[in-house]
């Protein structure tokens, strides 16, 4: 409760702020002033009666969502595949991580000339923004993970595929829900304005369409309707992706502590 208090304070004095800036401080007649609370606060209601801002929320939704969903696959796959094979890691390493550094929104020249215009660079820059924490999460899991769990279900005679979906899997999903949360927020990041390349829909479109119409008012809302979201997302994300270990009695690794043996971390035994 306290804590609920001091966020809420917060918010006020955050806003506060905000109208003493554009209200109090810049004059009357300045640009500023479109930016002010009370002009805002009242467009996101206009927006929302006009029914562009239940579309434009949508789409921005679906575009995250497929970015993701590319990034996911690509970066579970290239996780595993990195932190299973040491000589794979070490020749894949400074690659990696001279594209991670690389700005995503620098691809978008690259994204528009492979795809187009419409959705698909869009989707292209997301996955391009949210496959790095998948991929290095994951790896780093991988290394994680006791050898002794695959030595008994070596022994007990599971297969490669068993051995991956019964005992790597769920003994990494700490790593891969960091990395899930990671990438959801960068990925919300990009999206934004990854839509204001080329596409008539989505909330950075409505940005640059509230601009090029001098309703400053609209655009300030917009931003609003984006930090709520993301904030909201951020939420959501930390609710599905904290494990929960304590309750289920296990060590974070989704495997009974009992079973931890204290040898060495898995080096190949995953691709044998």
């Amino acid at each position: 409760m306290k804590n609920w208090k001091l966020g809420a304070a917060g918010i006020v004095v955050a806003v506060a702020v905000w109208w003493l800036v554009t209200s109090v401080i810049a004059r009357p007649d300045s640009l500023l002033s479109a930016f002010g609370p009370q002009h805002a606060i009242p467009a996101i209601g206009d927006l929302a009666a006009q029914g562009v801002l239940a579309e434009d929320v949508l789409t921005s939704l679906f575009r995250l969502l497929a970015g993701l969903l590319i990034a996911a696959v690509l970066g579970l796959v290239l996780g595993i595949a990195v932190g299973s094979i040491p000589e794979l890691d070490a020749a894949t390493r400074p690659v990696f991580q001279f594209l991670r550094m690389v700005s995503p929104l620098s691809w978008a020249p690259v994204a528009i000339g492979l795809f187009g215009i419409g959705h698909r660079p869009v989707y292209f820059l997301v996955a391009a923004a949210a496959i790095w924490p998948i991929v290095l999460n994951t790896a780093q899991g991988v290394r994680s993970i006791d050898r002794g769990f695959l030595l008994v279900a070596r022994s007990l005679g599971a297969g490669r595929t068993e051995t991956l979906t019964s005992v790597a899997l769920p003994a990494i999903r700490p790593h891969l829900l960091t990395g899930f949360r990671l990438a959801l927020g960068i990925a919300w990041v990009v999206l934004v304005p990854a839509e204001m390349l080329g596409v008539t829909s989505g909330l950075g479109y409505e940005i640059l369409n509230s601009r090029d119409q001098l309703a400053y008012d609209k655009v300030m809302a917009v931003i609003l309707v984006i930090g709520v979201l993301g904030y909201l997302l951020d939420v959501l994300a930390r609710w599905i992706f904290t494990p929960r270990n304590r309750r289920q009695g296990t060590d974070g690794t989704g495997s009974p502590k009992r079973l931890r043996t204290g040898g060495p971390t898995l080096g190949k035994d995953l691709v044998r």
